[in-house]
């Protein structure tokens, strides 16, 4: 699959699809999809009983690939994620048993509830799409995706994620409440369909969807949307407010989004909006802020609102 339109085309049948699942999310699940495109994992962060859960496996069964889930509890441990070496007794060696980590698309439900230590054992995956056990290195399947969902880190019972592993998120996104329409529908399409469980129809397989990201790797990208990318990128880190600013995996997550967004409106081409939609969920994760602001969460929006209103925005003309 080498032509953008057709990118476009099948990523909004998929998203079609999965909203007969989920109500009255379409920015949500574009996102979500542009994230699949581009090869990044995605943090859905807020309260439970939202459909973070469904989410991920609506869009695992309609994109055809491999799914697993796990409950992440504060007794969990790494081994319990990535699997280990078991002894066999009736054939007197070890052998490996592969953890829930060797799928397509891993739901870590709840990660905050797990320790730093075990939260850990996805940081080798999550970047290299690798695990190495007893100085062994597996290659997970490709493609490979993690979607984990978190309570408000105020919520009680819960850790917060070690800063390198909310890097290793490319977008950070929240469910949020339905209104009082889409709650009405909500309970009106289970009422129709009798049951809980909505039946999808898969629409693609782990083979197309390495050929449509691959697609994404043509959209052009203007150089002076590169410089924008790292002005903002920059601006994050000289912000008096943010003791530590976005790394360089925050501009190639950018980048990254931009075209996969731009391919999924069927354009081979990024816009300074591409950009901007993006700045909070690619941002707003990877933003430490002084004390005196860890209170308030709101200042974060703040920091990068003033980030892009101050960064100028590059006029594209023909070239």
């Amino acid at each position: 699959m080498s032509d953008i339109k057709e990118v476009s085309s099948l990523s909004q049948k998929i998203i079609s699809e999965v909203e007969r699942a989920v109500v009255g999310k379409r920015a949500l699940l574009e996102m979500i999809m542009s994230a699949a495109l581009a090869g990044g994992h995605i943090l859905l962060e807020d309260f439970p009983g939202l459909g973070k859960t469904l989410v991920a496996r609506s869009f695992a069964a309609v994109l055809g690939l491999d799914f697993k889930r796990i409950q992440f509890t504060p007794d969990l441990l790494p081994g319990d994620i990535t699997g280990g070496y078991i002894f066999n007794r009736t054939k007197n060696k070890f052998e490996l048993r592969k953890g829930p980590i060797f799928t397509n698309v891993l739901l870590a439900d709840e990660i905050n509830r797990a320790s730093p230590k075990t939260q850990s054992a996805l940081l080798e995956a999550m970047q290299e799409g690798q695990v190495t056990l007893e100085g062994e290195t597996l290659r997970l399947p490709e493609p490979f995706l993690v979607l984990a969902t978190q309570n408000p880190i105020e919520y009680e019972g819960t850790f917060p994620l070690p800063e390198a592993q909310l890097d290793r998120f490319m977008l950070k996104l929240t469910m949020g409440y339905p209104s009082l329409e889409e709650e009405r529908e909500i309970l009106h399409r289970r009422r129709e369909r009798k049951q809980d469980d909505v039946v999808l129809r898969k629409m693609a397989d782990a083979k197309k969807m390495l050929a449509m990201r691959a697609a994404v790797e043509s959209v052009h990208v203007d150089v002076d949307l590169e410089n924008y990318i790292a002005s903002i990128v920059h601006a994050t880190r000289s912000d008096r407010r943010a003791a530590v600013g976005a790394s360089p995996r925050g501009s190639l997550s950018f980048l990254k989004i931009a075209r996969a967004h731009a391919a999924l409106a069927g354009r081979d081409f990024i816009l300074p909006d591409d950009i901007k939609r993006y700045a909070t969920p690619v941002l707003s994760h990877r933003l430490i802020l002084q004390p005196e602001y860890w209170m308030s969460s709101a200042v974060t929006g703040e920091v990068i609102r003033d980030v892009l209103l101050k960064t100028p925005v590059p006029v594209l003309g023909n070239r």
